[in-house]
């Protein structure tokens, strides 16, 4: 492929505009166009060809019935202490400059959305819309062998990335969610899960709902000069 300033342009424009979208219409995604996104983002680079992502993709009754379930152990303070993720997505500790982001992005948020840090109620529920994927018609949940190792994860990464981008290309936005790990074992249950398998993550696929106040957040950056160094000599 010759790049051209267009093209340069459309790709920039893909990655660029990728956020994290939390409130969807109900305008249904071909099946065809969901195949063609992880066609596309199969492309992703692993360490010997290992390919390690396993996608399933949900919509209808059977994102419906996953739903439920999360939300109604979400909302039992008691049957949610049963539930743990299987892996540290965040850190024990956090440290600067980490702690100020997280924040900054969780209040930025709540703000938009007019509740107030001591409304744990809205926040309560609020945090359990990600487990109706945010009202998207489409919903993912990516797993991963237990047997491989951590390479395959970083792998992952690539792969995930490329399907919100490939989904950026059609118009499409999306959600990626750590937030199904806690409830693993629901998610295993309910999508018969083979023991060898571990959940990474879900995500929402969809369109835009425009006129959410949430999807106004737009994320800061660390300028490059922030996390880059050039040595040339």
């Amino acid at each position: 492929m010759t790049p051209t300033p267009d093209s340069i342009a459309v790709v920039d424009a893909a990655i660029a505009s990728r956020r994290s979208i939390r409130a969807f219409r109900p305008d249904p995604v071909p099946r065809e166009t969901v195949e063609r996104i992880l066609e596309v983002a199969s492309r992703a680079p692993s360490g010997t060809n290992v390919q390690p992502w396993k996608v399933t993709v949900l919509s209808g009754a059977a994102k419906a019935r996953l739903s439920a379930r999360i939300r109604a152990a979400y909302d039992d303070p008691a049957e949610r202490a049963r539930h743990a993720e299987e892996y540290d997505y965040y850190p024990a500790e956090w440290v600067s400059p980490y702690i100020e982001r997280r924040r900054k992005v969780g209040w930025d948020l709540y703000g938009l959305l007019g509740i107030a840090k001591s409304d744990k109620a809205r926040m309560h529920a609020q945090h359990g819309r990600n487990y109706a994927f945010f009202d998207a018609p489409v919903g993912l949940i990516f797993t991963i062998a237990r047997v491989l190792g951590q390479g395959s994860w970083l792998d992952y990464g690539m792969f995930l990335q490329n399907v919100m981008v490939a989904a950026r290309a059609r118009g499409l936005d999306t959600c990626p969610q750590a937030a199904f790990t806690q409830f693993h074992r629901i998610v295993a249950d309910e999508l018969a899960l083979p023991d060898s398998e571990m959940l990474v993550c879900g995500m929402a696929l969809g369109y835009a709902d425009p006129e959410a106040p949430e999807n106004a957040l737009v994320t800061e950056r660390e300028p490059v000069a922030g996390f880059a160094r050039f040595l040339e000599s």
